[in-house]
């Protein structure tokens, strides 16, 4: 009974992908390849994505070992609404998003007024978008590693004299490096492949703001074959970042973070 539920449960997973194997427009993959609007949504998607997980560890790294190591009052109420960009509706993040940031927003009014600064329906509007919903995907691997490492480690370097901020750099971040690097390559898949917050908050605009998974939904509408095509090159992606993390990194972090 397992295993006949099981099957059921896989056939879940596989047989869409099937479905778009088949359809496939194998023919005429080297045409759709060179198209202009898919060589834009593709190069505009790597920029975005790269750069979301860029932002992501900047700011994600330091929120996560707040999240761990800091004992703030509200501490556990932080984690969750640092987290909460990723159940959320992505509609409703880009909603957020306007009302923080837009021309009439919170900050965005007086950064359009006093700076000339906009970032609804610009690229760096969509960089934005994705760190929103990808940005916890990094903060909880980093904050998981960071909570089962041995503090011990990090109480003998201050000990001998060591600051906060060279503990930090020589004995915490070495320990949990492969945590970094498996919840930013997430967070970057997460970012490629995301749709709702990114239409919502930064349109679709061809050059500027159309990654690879809003050419795909307008292709949908218009040419079967290059919306088959798009979601081919978006799941071949995703599928070796996971193949890889499962493989690698993620068991990596776990060890690293045992240590």
């Amino acid at each position: 009974m397992l295993l006949v539920l099981g099957a059921g449960g896989a056939l879940v997973f596989v047989l869409p992908l099937v479905a778009l194997l088949v359809r496939a427009p194998w023919r005429s993959i080297d045409e759709l390849v060179t198209s202009g609007p898919i060589r834009s949504a593709l190069w505009l998607s790597i920029v975005t994505s790269v750069a979301a997980a860029v932002v992501s560890i900047v700011l994600g790294v330091p929120l996560a070992w707040v999240l761990a190591r800091s004992r703030m009052p509200g501490r556990r109420f932080l984690r969750a609404v640092c987290t909460l960009s990723m159940v959320l509706p992505p509609v409703v993040g880009g909603v957020a998003l306007f009302l923080a940031v837009g021309r009439r927003g919170l900050i965005g009014g007086p950064l359009d007024r006093w700076f000339g600064i906009t970032l609804p329906f610009t690229t760096p509007g969509v960089v934005l978008a994705q760190v929103f919903v990808a940005m916890p995907f990094l903060v909880l691997t980093v904050d998981a590693a960071l909570e089962q490492l041995d503090p011990r480690f990090e109480d003998a370097a201050r000990t001998l004299g060591g600051s906060e901020w060279y503990v930090f750099r020589h004995v915490t971040l070495p320990a949990i490096r492969p945590a970094v690097i498996a919840g930013a390559v997430l967070t970057w898949a997460r970012a490629l492949g995301e749709f709702g917050a990114t239409i919502t908050f930064a349109g679709s605009l061809r050059g500027v703001t159309r990654t690879m998974p809003l050419e795909t939904y307008l292709a949908l509408e218009t040419d079967l074959d290059r919306a088959v095509l798009l979601s081919l090159v978006l799941v071949a992606i995703s599928f070796a970042v996971i193949y890889a993390l499962r493989g690698r990194w993620v068991g990596a972090a776990l060890r690293g973070g045992r240590s």
